[in-house]
Protein backbone atom coordinates (compact mmCIF):
# COMPACT_ATOMS: atom_id res chain seq x y z
CA UNK A 1 0.00 0.00 0.00
CA UNK A 2 1.37 3.35 -1.00
CA UNK A 3 0.85 6.64 0.70
CA UNK A 4 -1.24 9.51 -0.50
CA UNK A 5 1.93 11.44 -1.28
CA UNK A 6 2.90 8.62 -3.68
CA UNK A 7 -0.02 9.59 -5.90
CA UNK A 8 1.42 12.06 -8.41
CA UNK A 9 -1.93 13.73 -9.10
CA UNK A 10 -2.30 14.70 -5.42
CA UNK A 11 1.12 16.35 -5.54
CA UNK A 12 0.18 18.05 -8.81
CA UNK A 13 -3.02 19.41 -7.23
CA UNK A 14 -1.20 20.72 -4.16
CA UNK A 15 1.59 22.29 -6.26
CA UNK A 16 -0.88 24.05 -8.57
CA UNK A 17 -3.15 25.21 -5.72
CA UNK A 18 -1.84 28.75 -5.33
CA UNK A 19 -5.02 30.69 -4.55
CA UNK A 20 -6.59 29.65 -1.27
CA UNK A 21 -8.83 32.43 -0.01
CA UNK A 22 -10.50 30.31 2.67
CA UNK A 23 -7.62 28.11 3.82
CA UNK A 24 -9.15 24.95 2.37
CA UNK A 25 -5.77 23.70 1.15
CA UNK A 26 -4.59 23.70 4.77
CA UNK A 27 -7.69 21.80 5.88
CA UNK A 28 -7.20 19.30 3.04
CA UNK A 29 -3.55 18.67 3.92
CA UNK A 30 -4.41 18.29 7.62
CA UNK A 31 -7.05 15.66 6.79
CA UNK A 32 -4.68 13.93 4.36
CA UNK A 33 -2.01 13.78 7.08
CA UNK A 34 -4.46 12.04 9.40
CA UNK A 35 -5.44 9.55 6.70
CA UNK A 36 -1.77 8.77 6.03
CA UNK A 37 -1.19 8.09 9.72
CA UNK A 38 -3.90 5.41 9.90
CA UNK A 39 -3.01 1.78 9.30
CA UNK A 40 -4.48 -0.49 6.67
CA UNK A 41 -5.69 2.05 4.13
CA UNK A 42 -5.22 2.07 0.37
CA UNK A 43 -5.79 5.19 -1.70
CA UNK A 44 -7.09 6.14 -5.09
CA UNK A 45 -7.38 9.57 -6.62
CA UNK A 46 -9.36 10.91 -9.54
CA UNK A 47 -8.76 14.44 -10.72
CA UNK A 48 -11.36 16.17 -12.86
CA UNK A 49 -10.14 19.78 -13.12
CA UNK A 50 -12.97 22.27 -13.07
CA UNK A 51 -15.24 19.72 -11.35
CA UNK A 52 -13.54 17.93 -8.45
CA UNK A 53 -10.48 16.12 -7.18
CA UNK A 54 -11.56 12.97 -5.35
CA UNK A 55 -9.40 11.05 -2.89
CA UNK A 56 -10.74 7.73 -1.66
CA UNK A 57 -9.34 5.98 1.38
CA UNK A 58 -10.25 2.32 1.13
CA UNK A 59 -10.19 -0.61 3.56
CA UNK A 60 -10.22 -4.34 3.04
CA UNK A 61 -13.46 -5.54 4.65
CA UNK A 62 -13.20 -9.36 4.69
CA UNK A 63 -11.83 -9.51 1.17
CA UNK A 64 -14.04 -6.73 -0.19
CA UNK A 65 -12.59 -3.29 -0.81
CA UNK A 66 -14.79 -0.69 0.88
CA UNK A 67 -14.52 3.07 1.03
CA UNK A 68 -13.58 4.41 4.45
CA UNK A 69 -14.06 7.97 3.24
CA UNK A 70 -14.31 10.00 0.06
CA UNK A 71 -12.60 13.37 0.31
CA UNK A 72 -13.51 15.66 -2.58
CA UNK A 73 -12.04 19.06 -3.34
CA UNK A 74 -14.79 20.79 -5.30
CA UNK A 75 -13.12 22.67 -8.14
CA UNK A 76 -15.97 24.50 -9.90
CA UNK A 77 -14.31 27.77 -8.84
CA UNK A 78 -10.57 27.12 -8.36
CA UNK A 79 -10.16 30.39 -6.44
CA UNK A 80 -12.83 29.31 -3.93
CA UNK A 81 -12.46 25.56 -3.59
CA UNK A 82 -14.27 23.70 -0.84
CA UNK A 83 -14.26 20.19 0.59
CA UNK A 84 -16.94 17.54 0.76
CA UNK A 85 -16.13 14.45 2.79
CA UNK A 86 -18.45 11.44 2.86
CA UNK A 87 -18.73 8.25 4.91
CA UNK A 88 -21.00 5.23 4.98
CA UNK A 89 -23.72 5.98 7.54
CA UNK A 90 -23.05 2.71 9.34
CA UNK A 91 -19.45 3.72 10.12
CA UNK A 92 -19.93 7.05 11.90
CA UNK A 93 -22.13 9.05 14.21
CA UNK A 94 -22.90 12.73 13.79
CA UNK A 95 -23.47 13.95 17.35
CA UNK A 96 -23.45 17.64 16.38
CA UNK A 97 -25.64 17.00 13.31
CA UNK A 98 -23.21 18.80 11.03
CA UNK A 99 -23.50 16.35 8.15
CA UNK A 100 -26.16 15.68 5.57
CA UNK A 101 -27.67 12.20 5.51
CA UNK A 102 -27.67 11.01 1.90
CA UNK A 103 -30.05 8.00 1.59
CA UNK A 104 -28.61 5.59 -0.97
CA UNK A 105 -26.17 8.28 -2.08
CA UNK A 106 -22.84 6.62 -1.40
CA UNK A 107 -22.50 3.90 -4.00
CA UNK A 108 -26.10 2.85 -3.35
CA UNK A 109 -25.76 2.89 0.44
CA UNK A 110 -26.76 5.50 2.99
CA UNK A 111 -24.02 7.98 3.69
CA UNK A 112 -23.18 11.14 5.53
CA UNK A 113 -21.51 14.04 3.76
CA UNK A 114 -19.92 17.07 5.39
CA UNK A 115 -19.08 20.25 3.51
CA UNK A 116 -16.27 22.55 4.56
CA UNK A 117 -16.07 26.01 3.01
CA UNK A 118 -13.31 27.46 5.19
CA UNK A 119 -10.50 26.16 7.35
CA UNK A 120 -12.37 26.29 10.64
CA UNK A 121 -10.39 24.46 13.38
CA UNK A 122 -13.49 23.09 15.12
CA UNK A 123 -14.98 21.76 11.87
CA UNK A 124 -11.69 20.18 10.79
CA UNK A 125 -11.35 18.58 14.22
CA UNK A 126 -14.92 17.26 13.96
CA UNK A 127 -14.18 15.73 10.54
CA UNK A 128 -10.96 14.17 11.82
CA UNK A 129 -12.97 12.63 14.67
CA UNK A 130 -15.37 11.12 12.10
CA UNK A 131 -12.42 9.67 10.15
CA UNK A 132 -10.98 8.14 13.31
CA UNK A 133 -14.41 6.78 14.23
CA UNK A 134 -14.90 5.20 10.78
CA UNK A 135 -11.40 3.71 10.88
CA UNK A 136 -12.19 2.23 14.30
CA UNK A 137 -15.10 0.27 12.78
CA UNK A 138 -12.61 -1.73 10.72
CA UNK A 139 -9.51 -1.84 12.92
Amino acid sequence: MGTISDIKEVSDLLNSWTTDNNGIKGAFTEIVSLLESLEGLAYSFKSRPGISHSLRANVDDNGEEKILTMLDVIDDDPENRWISICFYAETITDPDEEGDLIPGGLLGEDGYCFDLFENDKDSVSYLKDRITEAHGKYF
